[in-house]
């Protein structure tokens, strides 16, 4: 009996899991959304290696056919993200689509029983990260959010040095910065004033309200709302604060002010061109985040700074830099860590069944804290957190 108990619980595990995967097989991949983030994550999918491209789906065909060409096998194209999911020999989806777009695909993926890799921000609004939760709990699917400095070297030794080892000391605040992003100012292509016969406008519309094609959402999104989770705070704060959440082992806040406005480029945006948010945990700790496009001056532009009563840290993808508070003590300084780490490790974690580096969890509460910005910007007051926002 006892042997086939067993036997029982294996076969579950091995089904809800779909094709058990093998140490040398390689892994089968799709991917939705296949814009600029969309193409570096093939890249980066290709340089992690063990993996065999599917399937690609855009709701452009241009997009389709650019991307079909960073691949080394002919694949399908698709304009229906559900076609691809309905393919049984998908074992992975990367999800690289439009913010809005980023929770269902996601929950959608997982009941097609696909592991994902979702770009961040995991969701566009609270509450889609319990639907993505729920979805990741009862598939049991490996969902990695696509914030790579949790799998960069040199972030997991500057915390293992500083933090674990508790040589920073107490830290009560975190001062985190993005500015110059020149990202946040995409102009229109030439000729796309009208849309392209083959894209599909209402796909890259999802769930939203119906309205008529503006190229300037679909090629400047971080300017709009309903296309980006508030702009630069979903599209930069969201990688900086989960730094801060994973050093100091954070959750939720306690409440959020914001202040900013469109001081410079009134071009039909809504989101801030300047904007900046303090976040107050209850571990006597701020974390604050400020972020200019005014300043497109790519130096010294971005940087998360620990001040802790035994140091402070610098520290962001070019590397770290500690500064002891003993005036006899030297500085401690580390460079970057290649990117393609992080697909890395959620392709180990699809073998390995294991927890990947940035999970669902860590997704939601990394994107709420950008909610709670948001929502303190637009209601202009402080905003405390919701015990709903728990999961």
């Amino acid at each position: 009996m006892e042997s086939s108990r067993r036997t029982f619980l294996q076969t579950a595990t091995a089904v809800s899991a779909g094709r058990v995967l093998g140490a040398n097989d390689r892994i089968r991949l799709g991917i939705i959304g296949t814009g600029g983030r969309g193409t570096h994550l093939i890249r980066m999918a290709n340089q992690a290696g063990g993996i065999e491209w599917v399937a690609v789906c855009d709701a452009w065909d241009a997009r389709r056919e650019k991307a079909k060409q960073l691949l080394d096998r002919p694949v399908e194209l698709y304009a229906d993200y559900h076609r691809l999911l309905d393919r049984k020999d998908i074992d992975g989806v990367i999800v690289a689509t439009l913010d809005h777009l980023h929770a269902p695909m996601t929950v959608d993926a997982c009941r097609a029983g696909k592991d994902v890799f979702v770009e961040k921000p995991m969701t566009s609004l609270p509450m889609q990260g319990h639907e993505i939760v729920k979805a990741v709990r009862e598939t049991r699917r490996v969902v990695q959010v696509g914030v790579q400095q949790r799998s960069l070297a040199h972030f997991a030794e500057a915390r293992q040095r500083f933090f674990d080892s508790g040589r920073i000391g107490n830290v009560n605040m975190v001062r985190t910065v993005w500015n110059a992003n020149g990202g946040y100012l995409t102009p229109v292509p030439e000729g796309m004033e009208k849309k392209p016969a083959g894209l599909d406008w209402n796909a890259v519309l999802g769930w939203l309200p119906r309205i008529p094609w503006d190229p300037k959402r679909y090629f400047n999104r971080f300017a709009y709302w309903d296309f980006a989770t508030g702009g630069q705070t979903g599209g930069l704060f969201v990688h900086m604060v989960d730094v801060v959440h994973w050093f100091l082992g954070l959750t939720r806040p306690v409440s959020a002010v914001a202040l900013g406005g469109i001081y410079c480029y009134d071009d039909g945006r809504d989101t801030p061109d300047n904007v900046n948010l303090i976040l107050d945990y209850p571990q006597k700790l701020n974390v604050t985040f400020e972020a200019t496009i005014t300043d497109l001056i790519a130096k010294e532009s971005a940087d998360i700074v620990f001040f802790g009563t035994g140091g402070r840290l610098s520290i962001f993808r070019s590397g770290y830099r500690f500064l002891p508070a003993g005036e006899k003590e030297a500085e401690i300084t580390a460079g970057p860590s290649p990117e393609a780490a992080h697909m890395a490790n959620w392709l180990e974690c699809m073998r390995s069944r294991k927890q990947p580096n940035a999970n669902a969890v860590d997704g939601h509460y990394a994107a709420m804290a950008c909610h709670i910005g948001n929502i303190a910007y637009r209601e202009k007051t402080r905003i405390a957190w919701r015990q709903k926002w728990d999961v």
